[in-house]
């Protein structure tokens, strides 16, 4: 059984490697010799555990005190209501709470056992034994609007990572994900695992504080969702970052996008990954092209892809074990592969994402996926980001409607807000289907983006 602690020790750490927020920094070395955990960790061996703080950096040292030693480590993110916490509580079975704060209506869960948790790490004597595979569990958003609790362990949350790949102590990692995300907690094992140090985000900066601080920091390879770079490159800061290499995961990945980080960071290694909180990390693609080869779903053993139904479907050791709680749906087939219940369409060899099944339009009968409709209207040269989504119609059913971020606001020229939007119009007609085509196309300051880092999609 190889614990985190066990698994960072052998990758050849180095003393100068770190991990920082916007407070400060903690030497990966100290985590070895210190405590996060105010020296009780002892006291959490074989307990199920919500770790609930208020800081990326004090998660991750607690992460790595903790795994061996609780039986189960529940992420609590900051922006999940409370009032789901007793579900999560029951779901996974916990009698434990980690945090650096006080949970409003903790009273709730008085039988709880607190252990404090803190940034400060003391010193403290540490011998870890490995008594326990611990379970760790992420929550994603469910469909009945309470969370759902996906069971992973660390062999299946570092099944894509090689351990010794990359390491090199000058290679330094940073995420505009959140760690107590499967995309960002990913960035952190990969740190960890290859002799690299880490810079972390925070939702409380600004994004060009948080790209003038990693271009300071010195980061090399970044990690992002699609809706995270385009909102990174409308900041002038995004030219403080010279990374080597960058990655985008978490979303339909379109040719826009590739584009325009192309001629950002034109010397930069482009990595686009198709992974979830429940399959796993799955493939990545490295042509600059969006979508994926046709060869690729024989192209690792380790990784079992199909498309079946037009849905991509995924079995491999990275996936998670099951779901926790009561009333959740099944996680995989009896032969064990997963539905990811994204739509794909084949096209001279490649195939292409074309959208969620579940977030359809239907247009009189007619289906229309959000995504091809939004890679359409990327394509234009002066939209920076867009979000399309249903409006209600008592005839059809629903129409399809666009709000579009353009690259700035100068990007109108002499043109006004109506011609902008007819010019897209006309852009979307000559690339759609007419049922395809957005009635109407609202600019838009900006779009919501959720603590995924992804756009918030709803419907009008």
């Amino acid at each position: 059984m190889t614990t985190l602690q066990a698994a960072i020790g052998a990758s050849g750490a180095v003393p100068d490697r770190f991990i920082e927020d916007p407070v400060g920094r903690i030497a990966f070395d100290d985590l070895f010799r210190r405590s996060s955990l105010c020296g009780r960790g002892d006291e959490l061996e074989g307990r199920s555990v919500v770790l609930a703080t208020t800081a990326q950096l004090t998660t991750a040292s607690a992460l790595i005190e903790l795994d061996g030693i609780a039986r189960r480590i529940v992420l609590w993110l900051p922006d999940w209501p409370v009032e789901h916490l007793p579900y999560v509580i029951e779901a996974a079975e916990v009698d434990s709470v980690v945090s650096d704060r006080m949970i409003p209506d903790m009273d709730l869960s008085r039988s709880l056992y607190f252990c404090p948790c803190s940034r400060n790490l003391q010193p403290f004597n540490r011998n870890p034994k490995a008594t326990h595979e611990t379970e760790w569990i992420l929550l994603t958003s469910g469909t009945t609007g309470r969370p759902k609790l996906v069971v992973h362990t660390l062999a299946s949350l570092t099944a894509a990572i090689q351990p010794r790949g990359d390491s090199n102590s000058k290679v330094v990692w940073s995420t505009f994900y959140d760690i107590r995300r499967y995309g960002g907690l990913q960035i952190l094992l990969r740190a960890a695992l290859t002799g690299a140090s880490l810079v972390l985000s925070s939702s409380e900066e600004p994004v060009a504080d948080f790209l003038a601080r990693a271009g300071s920091s010195g980061v090399t390879h970044i990690s992002g969702t699609p809706s995270h770079w385009r909102r990174a490159l409308m900041s002038p800061a995004a030219r403080l970052l010279k990374p080597e290499y960058v990655r985008i995961s978490g979303e339909a990945v379109d040719q826009a996008i590739l584009n325009s980080l192309r001629i950002t960071y034109p010397k930069a290694r482009m990595v686009h990954a198709f992974a979830s909180t429940e399959s796993g990390v799955a493939f990545e693609v490295r042509d600059d092209d969006a979508g994926f080869p046709a060869s690729t779903l024989n192209e690792d053993p380790q990784v079992q892809l199909k498309v079946e139904d037009s849905t991509l479907r995924i079995r491999s050791a990275g996936a998670a074990r099951r779901y926790l709680g009561d009333r959740v749906p099944v996680l995989k087939d009896e032969t064990g592969f997963i539905d990811t219940a994204d739509t794909v369409e084949l096209r001279d060899g490649r195939y292409y994402f074309t959208g969620r099944r579940d977030g359809v339009i239907n247009i009189g009968g007619l289906k229309v996926y959000p995504e091809e409709v939004e890679a359409a209207i990327s394509r234009h040269p002066d939209v920076q980001m867009c979000l399309v989504r249903a409006k209600k119609n008592p005839i059809t059913g629903a129409l399809v409607v666009a709000d579009v971020v353009l690259k700035t606001p100068g990007s109108l020229g002499n043109r006004d807000g109506h011609a902008a939007q007819a010019e897209i119009l006309q852009h979307c007609r000559e690339l759609l289907p007419a049922h395809k085509v957005p009635v109407a196309i609202y600019i838009v300051p900006e779009l919501p983006i959720g603590d995924s880092g992804k756009v918030m999609r709803r419907n009008a």
